[in-house]
C-alpha cells in the first residue's frame, strides 16, 4: 500500500513539474502580415492584387489553442503601426491573451509577399521588421513562469540576434523551471537559402531542450540527415526530444515517445489551402496536453491526442486563411461525429 501511495505522489509531482499548476500555454515568435497575390499563376513583378492575412506560425498555434477553448498567450513584437494593430486585434478576436505583445516605435511590422506559380513554386519576398528586435527586458517573466507549456515554433526567431538570443534564453529558463517545452523548427527555404548548415545546428539546439518536437518529413530528413523515418526520429530522441511527431500530410503522423512508435492516420478531406495546417496540428496537440496532462509513457493516450490533432489540421485545409480557417471543438465534433 505504501509503495502505491509513493507511486501516486511521484506521478502527481511529475505532472506538476512538467505541466505546472496552470493550464495556460505561451507561444513565442513572429506575428506578421502575409500579403497573398490573388492573381492566378503570376509572379510578384506582374502581380497587382493582394489579400492581407494575419500570419506567423506561433500566432497560428496560439489562435488554435484559444479557439479550441484553451488559455493561450502570445509573446512577440510588432510595429506600432496599422498592421501591428490589425494583428493584435486578430489574435484578440480569436480570444488569445495579447498582454505580452510589444509594440515597436522604431521598426515596422514584418511583412511577407507571396505569389504561387503554376508549377507549385512560390515567388516570395520577406521584409523583416519588428519581430526581429524582441529582447529579454521586454518579456514578462512572471507570466512566463505561470504558464504550464512553452511553445517555440517561429520560422524567423532563429535567423538573427537580438531575437535569436532572446529565444534561446527563454527556452533555457523554461527548461530550468521544469516547464513542458514544445519546439517546431519551422524550416522555410526562402528564409535560410545558403545558411542551411546554420539552421540545422540551431534546430538541434532547440530539439535538445524540448519535450515535444513536431517536424515535417522534409525537416526530419534535413535535420537528421537520414532518409529512414524511424531512424531519423530516433536521432531526435537521442538529441533530447521526449515526444516526436512527424507530419506526413494526408498519410497521417508518425508518433514516437522513444519507447513506442506508430503511424497515426489522418482523415480524408478535400484540401483547398494547407496554409497553417501544421500550426493548427501543434496547437491542437498542446491544447490537449495542457487539458489532460498525460504521462509521456502513455502511448495510447498520445495516439488519441495526435489523431484529434490530425483532424484539426485537416479541417484547416478545407478553407482559405490560417487563423480564419481554424475550427472550434464543435466544428471538429460535428464534422467527424
Amino acid at each position: 500500500m505504501e509503495a502505491l501511495i509513493v507511486q501516486l505522489v511521484r506521478a502527481l509531482f511529475y505532472k506538476r513539474m512538467v505541466f505546472g499548476l496552470s493550464s495556460s500555454i505561451i507561444c513565442m515568435g513572429e506575428l506578421l502580415i502575409d500579403f497573398f497575390c490573388t492573381d492566378v499563376d503570376i509572379n510578384l513583378v506582374e502581380g497587382q492584387n493582394f489579400q492581407k492575412q494575419a500570419g506567423g506560425a506561433p500566432a497560428n498555434v496560439c489562435a488554435t489553442i484559444a479557439k479550441l477553448g484553451g488559455t493561450a498567450l502570445f509573446s512577440g513584437k510588432v510595429g506600432n503601426d496599422p498592421f501591428g494593430q490589425f494583428l493584435k486585434k486578430t489574435l484578440e478576436d480569436a480570444h488569445v491573451d495579447t498582454s505580452m505583445v510589444v509594440f515597436d516605435d522604431l521598426h515596422p511590422t514584418t511583412l511577407a509577399f507571396v505569389s504561387l506559380q503554376a508549377n507549385g513554386e512560390r515567388d516570395f519576398v520577406f521584409n523583416r521588421g519588428a519581430d526581429a528586435f524582441l529582447v529579454e527586458e521586454e518579456i514578462d517573466i512572471d507570466k512566463l513562469n505561470e504558464a504550464a507549456i512553452h511553445h517555440f515554433g517561429s520560422a524567423t526567431a532563429l535567423l538573427s540576434d537580438p531575437f535569436q538570443s532572446t529565444y534561446f534564453h527563454v527556452m533555457r529558463n523554461a527548461k530550468e523551471k521544469g516547464k513542458f517545452i514544445s519546439f517546431d523548427p519551422n524550416y522555410r527555404k526562402d528564409l535560410w537559402k545558403n545558411r542551411i548548415p546554420e539552421f540545422i545546428d540551431l534546430a538541434k539546439k532547440g530539439i535538445a531542450l524540448a519535450d515535444f518536437v513536431k517536424v515535417s518529413d522534409e525537416e526530419l530528413k534535413l535535420i537528421a540527415g537520414i532518409n529512414n523515418l524511424a531512424e531519423g526520429t530516433n536521432s531526435l530522441h537521442e538529441l533530447g526530444a521526449k515526444i516526436v511527431a512527424v507530419t506526413l500530410g494526408s498519410e497521417g503522423t508518425y508518433l514516437s515517445n522513444g519507447q513506442n512508435s506508430e503511424m497515426v492516420p489522418s482523415v480524408k478531406i478535400k484540401s483547398i489551402d494547407s496554409t497553417g495546417a501544421g500550426d493548427a496540428f501543434v496547437g491542437a496537440t498542446l491544447y490537449q496536453l495542457a487539458k489532460d496532462n498525460p504521462e509521456i509513457e502513455d502511448f495510447e493516450k498520445l495516439k488519441e491526442i495526435i489523431y484529434f490533432s490530425n483532424k484539426v489540421g485537416a479541417l484547416v485545409c478545407t478553407k482559405v486563411g490560417a487563423i480564419t480557417a481554424i475550427p472550434t471543438i464543435e466544428d471538429v465534433l460535428t464534422r467527424f461525429s
